[in-house]
């Protein structure tokens, strides 16, 4: 295995790391005072946003997760890795540089599965960031983390394709700029069940389309992206809006929640470390008992774990980056699974240490830490909850000493 950094990958390190300290750490602060009436209904751009943006696309440090050189930074997902740690550092910061979710799979998904057509009029606008994206997948009424029983209908009629359904935890929902919507829903239902799935297009001012009611994540809001529920009523989008063609909707999915996954994993071990440097700042200053907390036993020993488990959960994605870049996605399907239970966890668990180390102060808002945690226990049900991923893992744990399947015939 090879984790070596390629020349180019260190010098976009190097050059968004310089990025970060002299512009978008600086102004956390005046980012959450920006954000901050979204509490209260409010979701409008931050204008700070649009400003890092410009400075970020005038810097080169744009479109950094997509692997077409053409279009994004051409990096290998070992390469990218080390970019979205750093990037990982503060919650909003990626989609400063374009490489947010769920912007970033939607990108990835009309560039490797769309049309001319639709790539023209969602794709080329979504790489500028003029406008955002959502992907709407999981539903209230049913177990979304078995797709098959997704229940949302996509109905051939005419020219057009008629939607109907319930849809929830759509991400960008809320955001000022959204602009397009990929809804996945049943089109083919007497099909096999991994072949009655579609995916399709749909603008969020089509009639019928209804915004119902916003999602808090343990209270935050989380603007200026948002999560809500959507209704669908009868919502008439042109034919040519499908992606890819009936029935390919799981061979889609699965394409985009790959990447997904380890992008997801990558911009945790950034915030871990985050949440590991506020936590030693913290312990080196304070004094209890006649010295300081960094010198108590107990809090040695916390460190020490928490530091062993952000270096292990990083040899993990890179391995993983490793194998998706070597052998594919299908070849790492075990690994994916693995990092995406392993990674979350591991933040969980490094950031409610740090809670407990900055005592009443960890579950204010003054330090972040009471965000990043209901982010990091958000992310172990985020693109597939840890059950599911741990099945995965199990299964072809089991298929490696199986008798062979005696030939047909």
């Amino acid at each position: 295995m090879d984790f070596d950094h390629s020349p180019r990958a260190r010098d976009y390190a190097a050059r968004l790391q310089a990025f970060m300290d002299a512009h978008v750490l600086p102004n956390e602060a005046e980012f959450e005072r920006q954000v901050a009436g979204a509490a209260h209904g409010e979701f409008a751009l931050p204008p700070l946003l649009a400003e890092l943006q410009a400075k970020a696309r005038a810097e080169r440090l744009w479109n950094l997760f997509l692997p077409d050189p053409e279009h994004g930074a051409g990096l290998t997902n070992v390469d990218y890795a080390p970019l979205c740690e750093i990037m990982g550092r503060v919650y909003w910061a990626p989609e400063v540089f374009n490489c947010n979710a769920p912007d970033t799979g939607n990108m990835e998904l009309l560039h490797d599965y769309g049309s001319e057509q639709q790539k023209s009029r969602w794709l080329a606008p979504l790489l500028r960031a003029e406008i955002r994206s959502a992907y709407c997948m999981t539903e209230p009424d049913v177990a979304s983390s078995d797709a098959t029983n997704i229940a949302t209908s996509i109905v051939r009629d005419g020219d057009c394709y008629v939607i109907n359904g319930r849809k929830w935890w759509t991400t960008n929902a809320l955001h000022p700029n959204l602009g397009i919507l990929i809804v996945m829903g049943r089109s083919n239902p007497d099909a096999p069940p991994h072949a009655q799935q579609s995916q399709i297009l749909v603008e969020p001012d089509a009639p019928g389309v209804t915004i119902v009611r916003r999602l808090p994540v343990f209270g935050y809001h989380e603007a200026p992206n948002g999560h809500a529920e959507v209704r669908f009523e009868n919502v008439r989008v042109p034919a040519s809006n499908l992606i890819l063609g009936e029935g390919r909707g799981f061979e889609i999915a699965q394409g985009r929640l790959g990447p997904g996954r380890i992008h997801h994993c990558m911009r945790s071990i950034g915030a871990a470390e985050r949440a590991l440097e506020l936590m030693c700042r913290r312990l080196i200053e304070r004094r209890a008992f006649g010295k300081t907390l960094a010198e108590q036993s107990a809090w040695e020993q916390r460190v020490a774990e928490c530091r062993q488990a952000i270096d292990t959960s990083r040899l993990y994605v890179y391995r993983t980056a490793w194998l998706m870049d070597t052998a594919g996605n299908k070849a790492a399907r075990s690994e994916i699974a693995g990092i995406k239970v392993t990674v979350p966890r591991m933040l969980q668990f490094v950031v409610d240490t740090a809670i407990q180390a900055f005592g009443g102060a960890g579950v204010t808002d003054d330090f972040g830490l009471a965000g990043m945690y209901a982010r990091a226990r958000t992310m172990r049900i985020v693109d597939g909850p840890d059950e599911v991923h741990n099945r995965t893992i199990a299964r072809l744990e089991f298929r490696k000493y199986l008798p062979p399947k005696a030939p047909r015939g």
